[in-house]
């Protein structure tokens, strides 16, 4: 962080050394005097333009780079937190989390590096001033007081937003459908008027004018003190540094607390292969998920059901980077996997079918072959004699337990006990005959 300051700070104070001195340049040459007086500010012209180029790079690549590293820490705090949370957080809970830490890493980008950059640009040029008093007092404004201003009293447009969003998406996708029932003019004169809204929200939060203002007036301050010209254009490139903080937000973190779950789903003892059955809202699904969540990481897999826009066979190496190709031959023959090791299943499997994504995951979970093995409906998407015929050589295949939720009741025949849900929360563990 320190260097991505020190890099920043220096390629501020190369534009702004640019510009003083290319006015001083200007101003000189005016009056013809000889070349040799001017060679000197000539060269450092051309040496901090291209100083400033070379330097705003090297900032942008220090300053991703330590927000990056930042990243790294603070998403594996958080992991950590989640990791040893008594209860799984919810959907909802887990995307503001995410959220929150996106919007504490973007503020560290765009709004602490460059205000600790633009203060130490500001302090430079004001002692180049001699600590001119018109100089400091606009400083001060445009480096605490407005940005101050701005983030005091934060309003937050995010539903205002969401709602844009939601209005602008019907009618997109619904454009016929409203045309047809003479909706369509409402639609846009109630997505404009939020439109509007929003608008005014923004400007009224922007103090980005006031800041220009207190710019031009320092310059105009400074030139009636008859101060020399490349001081005034020092002065003005400083505060282009500085404007921008007048535009400061600081959003509101999304709470991420919610009440632990009444009580604790009793999971079924782990052995055997056994089929969780029930209503659909009996909770099943958390059942598992909280199962999952008392498992010591060594001893069970849930089997992940993301898939990642790369090649199939990376797809399924994430479960045994270093299995050997044969290895995963065997767990393809095992889920009846029919894809190209190196074809690219898309963004989330779009290149492929929904069958063949749902072997693909359940392939990843053979090659794992962990000693507890967690599957949340694992046949969905596929024919119902493949359904039965895949799931009975996964079980046959498994080395230990394996616990898997089902609202197929042609496939407990497949399992050695049945744990039943119900809606009211009663369970009953029965052995199939």
């Amino acid at each position: 962080m320190r260097l991505a300051i020190l890099v920043g700070t220096l390629a501020e104070l190369a534009g702004v050394g640019l510009t003083a001195t290319a006015t001083w340049l200007i101003m000189r040459a005016a009056e013809h005097p000889p070349m040799q007086a001017l060679t000197v500010a000539i060269v450092a012209v051309r040496t901090l333009a291209l100083a400033k180029g070379a330097l705003r790079y090297l900032e942008r690549l220090t300053s991703h780079k330590a927000v990056l590293s930042e990243a790294v820490e603070l998403r594996g705090k958080v992991y950590d937190d989640l990791v040893h949370r008594r209860h799984v957080p919810s959907g909802t809970a887990l995307t503001r989390i995410v959220t929150n830490v996106d919007q504490h890493l973007d503020a560290v980008l765009r709004t602490t590096l460059p205000w600790i950059t633009a203060a130490l640009v500001g302090a430079v040029v004001a002692a180049a001033s001699g600590f001119s008093l018109p100089l400091v007092a606009g400083l001060l404004i445009n480096l605490a007081l407005l940005p101050w201003l701005a983030i005091r009293t934060p309003r937050d447009l995010t539903p205002l937003r969401a709602r844009l969003t939601e209005q602008t998406t019907e009618l997109v996708h619904s454009k016929e459908e409203l045309i047809a029932y003479g909706l369509f003019d409402e639609k846009l004169r109630i997505a404009t008027s939020t439109a509007k809204e929003l608008s005014r929200g923004e400007r009224t939060r922007d103090l980005t004018p006031l800041a220009i203002a207190v710019q031009f007036g320092t310059a105009l301050l400074l030139l009636a003190h008859h101060e020399p010209a490349w001081l005034i254009m020092a002065a003005v490139a400083a505060f282009e540094i500085t404007v921008p903080l007048a535009a400061l937000s600081r959003p509101a973190p999304e709470p991420t607390d919610e009440p632990e779950p009444a009580h604790s789903p009793q999971a079924p003892e782990l052995r055997g292969r056994t089929a969780i059955v029930g209503p659909s809202g009996a909770g099943k699904t958390t059942l598992l998920n909280a199962l999952a969540h008392r498992l010591e990481p060594s001893r069970g897999a849930l089997a992940d059901a993301h898939v990642f826009h790369t090649t199939v066979r990376t797809n399924v190496l994430l479960a045994k980077p270093d299995a050997t190709q044969e290895e995963l031959d065997r767990a393809a023959g095992i889920t009846e996997l029919d894809l190209d090791w190196d074809q690219v299943v898309g963004e989330r499997g779009e290149e492929i079918s929904g069958g063949q994504r749902q072997r693909l995951v359940l392939t990843r979970s053979v090659l794992a072959n962990p000693e507890v093995l967690l599957l949340d409906e694992p046949t969905e998407g596929l024919d119902p004699e493949q359904a039965d015929r895949v799931l009975a050589k996964v079980l046959d295949d498994s080395r230990g337990t394996a616990l898997v939720v089902t609202h197929r009741t042609e496939q407990l025949a497949l399992f050695d006990h049945v744990h039943h849900r119900r809606p009211i929360g009663d369970e009953h563990v029965g052995r199939v005959g």
